[in-house]
């Protein structure tokens, strides 16, 4: 896996300021910047390998690897296993441009109404569970290739597990991953549980950082004009819920969990 300088900068950005903002008082707009533009730069170049499963759903064959002498490489893999492994891929389409703010809209309306007429802390615990669950998942997809890449070789073992679930629970069978996510697996595990405990802010954003790297990179437009729409619903979406009401701010102050970025406002306890 080859890396370009620029990814390296930005994920040790990521890294310096969750690090940095712990131990010095860096200006939160500073902070905020850097951190941005580096998970922004992260995440769009892993997201590029979804043009090559785009060409993959396509029915296109991938570039074959070449040998020392420049010539193809034969293949011992059938036609039938290139076709089991190829990914599914969908796009969004302009019709799921333009219903998500819709749903964002249902969704943040819902929560409103949850912290209005229901207990308060109940929500939050019920929000916290599910977040801590997603955050396992968020926190694997992360952890996992890095640790692939920078560890030990026997991190890239491949294993194939078979399962009896419905696929549209567990998807197809068997599952394939490497004893990297094994060991991210385990890691996320951990971090969760100390997080659901402690809610430290160090820990809320590093989930959040995770959130965002995985949506980004596993999120397609397909095309120009499909971000267009979306830009345009989701410009309207926010002058309406943040200025129109008091939807937005509510729920972002009531909800407890890594949806936002947090900066102390002095590391003196």
């Amino acid at each position: 896996m080859s890396y370009n300088p620029l990814l390296l900068l930005s994920y040790a950005g990521i890294a310096g300021l969750w690090v940095g903002a712990q131990v010095i008082d860096i200006p939160y707009v500073a902070n905020l910047m850097l951190l941005v533009t580096s998970i922004l730069y992260a995440a769009c170049h892993w997201s590029l390998t979804l043009r090559e499963e785009q060409a993959l759903a396509r029915g296109e064959s991938p570039p074959k690897e070449k040998d020392e002498n420049g010539n193809d490489k034969e293949s011992d893999d059938d036609d039938d296993d290139e076709e089991e492994e190829r990914p599914q891929y969908e796009t969004l389409t302009s019709k799921d441009a333009m219903q998500f703010p819709l749903l964002g809209s249902a969704s943040l309306f819902g929560l409103y109404c949850a912290f209005k007429f229901f207990d308060k802390e109940t929500v939050n615990l019920i929000i916290s569970v599910y977040f801590s669950l997603v955050g396992v998942a968020a926190l694997t997809a992360t952890l996992g290739p890095t640790l692939e890449s920078v560890g030990p070789t026997f991190l890239s073992k491949e294993i194939r597990m078979k399962h009896f679930l419905p696929e549209s629970i567990g998807g197809k069978s068997p599952w394939v991953f490497n004893v990297s996510d094994i060991f991210a697996l385990m890691a996320g595990i951990a971090f969760n549980v100390a997080y659901f405990q402690t809610k430290h802010w160090t820990m809320n954003n590093v989930l959040g950082i995770c959130f965002c790297l995985q949506g980004i990179e596993r999120f397609s437009l397909g095309t120009y004009k499909i971000g267009a729409i979306l830009l345009v619903g989701l410009f309207f979406y926010d002058i309406f819920w943040v200025f129109g009401t008091d939807v937005m701010v509510t729920v972002a102050k009531s909800l407890d969990g890594p949806i936002k970025i947090l900066f102390p406002r002095s590391l003196i306890p």
